[in-house]
C-alpha cells in the first residue's frame, strides 16, 4: 500500500523528516534547557557599551537614560555613543547625559562600510576589554541587561550572543517580523548551544577587544555594507573564539518593527546579503533547513492536484503542523515572542514564501543602501 504512493509523497515526507530533525535536535532541546545558573554579584566586571548611530536623536533620547540606569556599578560601566556623520544633533546628546562618552565621525574613507568604520573607531577608544553592542532604535528589556550579558563572558567566552525581540503591535506585518525574528533567533541560538555558532545580531551582541583584534576587526568584509554582526561572528569563530548564549528574557533588547512592508523588505535584503560569505558548513546547514521547508510547500501545493494522494498529503501536513507548532510555541514562550499560537502555521507559510521572494530579489539585484 505504501509503495503505491507517488514519489512526490515520499519527497514530501523526506522534507518533513529533515524539519523534524532541526525542530527536535536544535530548537526544542534549546527551548527546554534549564535556565542558566545565577552567578554572584561579585562576578560583575568592567564593560563598555557601544551605540553607533546616525541621525537617531529621538531614539537616543529614549535609549541613553535606560543605559544610564542599568543596575550595574557605575565605576565598572562605560557608555560610548558613536555619532556617525549625523546632521540632526545626535552628537549633542552626549553633553546632556553625563557619563556618556562621545566619538564623532566626520567622514568615511571611500569604499569602506560606514557603520563598520565608525564601530572600529569607537572600539579603539573603549577603556574596557568586554564590549557590548546595541542599536539606537533598541532599548534593553530590563535594567539587568548589562549584568546578564556581560556575565556571558565568564569561563573564557570571547563572544556573547543575545536575543533581540520586537515590540508586539497589531497587523500581519508586525506578527511576521516577530515570527521571522523568533525563527532566526531559534537558529543562531540553538546552533550555538550545540557548538555551531554562526551569527549574532548587532542589537544585542558582545565580544572582547581581544576577539576583535583576532579577527583583524572588520577587515575581511570592511567594504560590505552588511555584516558588522554576523560576519564578525563568522571570523571570530574561525579564529577560535568560544561563543556563549544569554537568552534570559531580562537580557533581551526590544525594537519597534518596520512600519511598512517596503521598509521591512529593504532591511531583510540587507541582512540576507551577508549570508553569501558564511562558512560552507554554515551555509549548508542553513540551506538544508530553509530548503526542506521550501520543498515541503512546493510539493504540498503540487500534490493538491493529485486526488489519489490527498490522504497521505493530509496526514503528513497534519503531523508537521502539530509537531512544529508545538516546538515553535515552546520557543515562543521561552523567548517571550508573544505570538498567538493559532497564527504560527500561517506565519510559517508566509515567512517561507517571502524568504523565497527575497532570495530571488537579491539574485536579480544586489544593490543595497545604508541610511
Amino acid at each position: 500500500m505504501l509503495l503505491s504512493y507517488s514519489p512526490a509523497v515520499w519527497l514530501l515526507l523526506a522534507a518533513v523528516l529533515v524539519q523534524f530533525y532541526f525542530a527536535l535536535y536544535y530548537f526544542r532541546a534549546f527551548a527546554a534547557r534549564p535556565p542558566a545558573a545565577e552567578t554572584p554579584a561579585a562576578a560583575d566586571q568592567p564593560v563598555s557599551v557601544l551605540v553607533c548611530a546616525r541621525n537617531e536623536y529621538a531614539n537616543l533620547e529614549r535609549l541613553l537614560p535606560l543605559l544610564l540606569v542599568q543596575d550595574y556599578p557605575a565605576e565598572l560601566l562605560e557608555i560610548i555613543l558613536i555619532d556617525d556623520r549625523s546632521t540632526d544633533g545626535t552628537g549633542a546628546l552626549a553633553a546632556q547625559f553625563p557619563g556618556v562618552r562621545l566619538v564623532s565621525i566626520r567622514s568615511t574613507p571611500a569604499g569602506l562600510a560606514p557603520k563598520k568604520y565608525a564601530l572600529t573607531l569607537g572600539i579603539k577608544t573603549a577603556r574596557h576589554a568586554r564590549l557590548l553592542f546595541t542599536d539606537a532604535d533598541c532599548i534593553p528589556a530590563t535594567n539587568q541587561w548589562v549584568r546578564y550579558m556581560q556575565r556571558g563572558f565568564a569561563q573564557g567566552a570571547g563572544l556573547v550572543l543575545g536575543y533581540s525581540a520586537y515590540v508586539p503591535e497589531r497587523g500581519l506585518l508586525n506578527k511576521l517580523i516577530r515570527f521571522e525574528t523568533l525563527l532566526t533567533g531559534a537558529q543562531y541560538l540553538s546552533f550555538a548551544w550545540r557548538g555551531r555558532p554562526y551569527m549574532g545580531v548587532g542589537r544585542n551582541l558582545g565580544y572582547t577587544s581581544a576577539t576583535f583584534r583576532a579577527t583583524k576587526g572588520f577587515a575581511s568584509h570592511i567594504r560590505s555594507l552588511s555584516g558588522d554582526d554576523d560576519l564578525l561572528v563568522q571570523d571570530a569563530v574561525a579564529a577560535g573564539a568560544r561563543a556563549a548564549i544569554v537568552a534570559q528574557p531580562g537580557a533581551h533588547t526590544l525594537s519597534e518593527g518596520a512600519a511598512t512592508w517596503a521598509a521591512w523588505w529593504r532591511q531583510k535584503r540587507r541582512h540576507l546579503s551577508a549570508g553569501r560569505q558564511y562558512r560552507l558548513a554554515d551555509r549548508v546547514r542553513l540551506a538544508t533547513f530553509i530548503g526542506s521547508n521550501l520543498l515541503y510547500y512546493f510539493v504540498a501545493v503540487a500534490l493538491l492536484f493529485s486526488p489519489a494522494d490527498w490522504v497521505p498529503l493530509a496526514t503528513v501536513c497534519l503531523l508537521r503542523t502539530v509537531l512544529l507548532g508545538a516546538v515553535y510555541q515552546q520557543l515562543n514562550r521561552r523567548l517571550e515572542a508573544q505570538l498567538p499560537a493559532t497564527w504560527l502555521p500561517l506565519l510559517d507559510a508566509v515567512y517561507f514564501v517571502t524568504y523565497l521572494a527575497l532570495g530571488i530579489s537579491l539574485f536579480l539585484n544586489r544593490s543595497l543602501r545604508w541610511k
